[in-house]
């Protein structure tokens, strides 16, 4: 499966960008897989939808509104199962905090605050997409577009970036100096749903946010990776705000991965766990240890 152009076999190095230096091992240990599989059967489809917006629409305009297109219905769409479960009994055993079912008041009032920072915040950031793809060059052609392992390189290195980032800014949002100027919007939950995940003070979306864009100017070379950054960005936040450990689940097989648990935490706990996706540097400096005290101490009980 891969979305280059059709007869691009192996690893071509002129189709290796600069990023390459830095995730290496990665690449060639994808793009062999990749040689594995069969092509993609969906592939000239794809390049024909791909040829028709850019004969159709400008550089502008697929930056721009396709941009916000693919976050809000890439958004609710992950957000819908987590909508779903609370109306189905059988999946309320994977909710981790059963005492605190949602409420169609407070799913509201998310709703109401995403709708303004989604359109009121985000969006004038997005009208940038196009300068920034303009200032760097970056292309929009179909047989420019990196295959699938590189765009999976490049995600995990937004990803490593990102959540660094995430650590050391959220956990200076939770000083007591700040903690109630602008993080405790966010916390208004203490038990989150997926719709809660981009619910947040302005000025923390922007400053959090910051570290999304710090990856795309490090790795991207194709404006598909903006798009499917900003799809893995956003499957991860929605899983880890969702307040359901679902079983199987197959964002677990990333190494380190988080998941909803160990933010769900931090939400309940408000202190340490203050990564976004993966748990080492809450590890690493200790941040986790009241986590790993709850999670010691509801084994004990289970085993009793």
């Amino acid at each position: 499966m891969s979305i280059a152009p059709a007869g691009a076999e192996g690893i071509d190095t002129m189709e290796i960008n600069n990023t390459a230096h830095i995730l290496g091992p990665a690449y060639f240990a994808v793009e062999y897989v990749d040689s594995m599989l069969p092509r993609n059967p969906f592939q000239e489809p794809l390049r024909g939808a791909w040829d028709y917006m850019l004969n159709n629409y400008t550089k502008f305009q697929i930056a721009t509104w396709g941009s916000l297109l693919v976050h809000e219905v890439i958004y609710f769409l992950f957000c819908l199962p987590g909508f779903i479960f609370q109306f189905i009994p059988f999946m309320q055993k994977y909710k981790i905090q059963q005492d605190k079912p949602e409420t169609w008041e407070r799913q509201w009032k998310c709703f109401k605050m995403l709708m303004f920072s989604h359109f009121c915040i985000q969006l004038p950031l997005i009208c940038g997409t196009y300068y920034f793809t303009e200032f760097f060059n970056i292309p929009y052609d179909w047989d420019s577009m990196p295959r699938w392992p590189y765009l999976l390189g490049q995600c995990f290195g937004c990803a490593v970036i990102e959540d660094t980032w995430h650590y050391f800014l959220h956990r200076i949002f939770h000083h007591k100096r700040l903690y109630k100027y602008i993080h405790k919007v966010h916390h208004e939950f203490t038990s989150p749903f997926g719709m809660q995940a981009e619910y947040a003070h302005p000025l923390e979306t922007i400053v959090l946010g910051t570290g999304f864009f710090i990856g795309i100017m490090v790795f991207c070379n194709h404006v598909m990776l903006l798009w499917a950054w900003v799809t893995f960005r956003l499957l991860e936040t929605i899983d880890v705000h969702s307040g359901y450990d679902i079983p199987l689940n197959p964002l677990h097989l990333i190494p380190f991965y988080a998941g909803t648990r160990f933010h769900d935490f931090h939400h309940m706990n408000f202190v340490g766990n203050y990564a976004s996706t993966f748990t080492w540097w809450d590890k690493l400096f200790g941040t986790d240890w009241q986590y790993n005290r709850f999670q010691n101490k509801q084994e004990e009980k289970k085993t009793q």
